[in-house]
């Protein structure tokens, strides 16, 4: 979290309204062991869904901190993107891209098959719910989710950050980009679509190396 508040420095400092860095910093990691005490349990590693909760819901209180100075929502999510996009950067590329290769592997979506069908039973109120999709002949995407059911849209609605929300959505293209992974999604629960279409294909210039293992990408 601290290095995320260091790589959206350059940004934070051309915000008028805030002229004192160290104070904002401090309010948001403050802010961020609220956000902790916030964080719903949905399986732990048991679930895949938890990664999600962990990666991003520190985001939740960055764009917390800044709605309270009146910044104007289309620059925190521009804050929050580049800083995420920067921190995930610092990853070595090799490790990056044997995640993203992980990810889209026959294994892999299998395992998501089986986390789809058992998302349906919503052990854990404050978890997702989606569907694994097939691509039908003619489709250029490899594999699909769509979610019925956010954990991330009914946080913002029990703790009022609605406002917030898309901000949480924009980091997902970036998240799978900086992995050799094209995420094409026209439509979501936030923007108050009936379901999150995620569609997955690899990016045509992603070197990923059949031989290479890695970790699933959330």
């Amino acid at each position: 979290m601290r290095q995320r508040l260091d790589l959206a420095e350059t940004m934070l400092r051309k915000i008028p309204q805030i002229s004192d860095i160290d104070k904002i910093k401090q309010e948001v990691m403050d802010e961020f062991e609220i956000v902790l005490t916030q964080m719903p349990y949905v399986g732990g590693s048991a679930s895949r869904m938890t990664d999600f909760f962990m990666r991003l819901l520190g985001f939740i209180a960055i764009g917390r901190v800044l709605h309270r100075y009146c910044v104007a929502p289309s620059l925190i999510g521009d804050i929050e993107r580049e800083s995420y996009k920067a921190q995930l950067l610092t990853i070595p590329e090799a490790e990056r891209l044997a995640s993203g290769q992980q990810f889209m592997s026959p294994e892999n979506q299998i395992h998501m098959r089986e986390q789809a069908e058992k998302s349906h039973a919503l052990e854990y109120a404050e978890d997702f719910v989606y569907d694994f999709v097939e691509p039908s002949p003619g489709d250029s995407f490899e594999f699909g989710i769509n979610y019925k059911e956010c954990g991330f849209c009914k946080f913002a609605g029990r703790y009022g950050d609605d406002e917030i929300l898309p901000h949480i959505c924009g980091l997902d293209f970036e998240a799978y980009a900086t992995r050799g992974i094209h995420l094409e999604r026209t439509q979501t629960l936030a923007g108050g679509a009936s379901h999150c279409n995620f569609r997955f294909s690899r990016l045509p210039d992603a070197p990923f190396d059949d031989k290479t293992p890695g970790q699933e990408v959330r």
